[in-house]
């Protein structure tokens, strides 16, 4: 994307997508619907069932209250701004993907090894890490969300 085009919107179900994606327990998949829907009642949010939590990741809805948006940005861990505000929808999914590659051991290990050098070695580790990206064909600069 070139500097001063304006982001791509992304839909409410890509915003919940997103969540499940890349906010999940450690050394296991995503939640369930029905994982999500206990822990917002269980956390004193409002009734929400897992059919409609899926029917909001999938587009079939996407016209939810207030509350039930609010109960899903905090089950997520996320401000309820990321799913109103696209500028800081971003901001928090660029977040995302980065803590969901420190899951990642070798990514982890990599990040704790470079603590305390120089900013001059980090660019230059930094340039390593995107020559070796393109030659793997990964993204520009993208966090694998894993």
């Amino acid at each position: 994307m070139s500097e001063g085009a304006p982001a791509e919107q992304r839909t409410l179900a890509q915003k919940l997508d997103h969540l499940f994606t890349t906010v999940h327990p450690k050394n296991r998949g995503q939640y369930t619907y029905e994982e999500v829907a206990s822990g917002i009642e269980r956390s004193g949010g409002p009734t929400i069932s897992a059919s409609y939590i899926w029917s909001l990741r999938t587009g079939k809805k996407d016209n939810p209250t207030m509350k039930h948006l609010e109960a899903l940005a905090g089950f997520f861990g996320v401000p309820p701004a990321y799913f109103f505000s696209d500028e800081s929808s971003e901001r928090i999914a660029a977040e995302l993907s980065l803590l969901a590659s420190m899951r990642d051991n070798q990514v982890r290990d990599v990040a704790l090894r470079a603590s305390g050098l120089s900013a001059e070695t980090l660019e230059t580790i930094k340039g390593f890490i995107e020559r070796a990206r393109t030659l793997e064909g990964l993204q520009d600069g993208g966090a694998s969300s894993t």
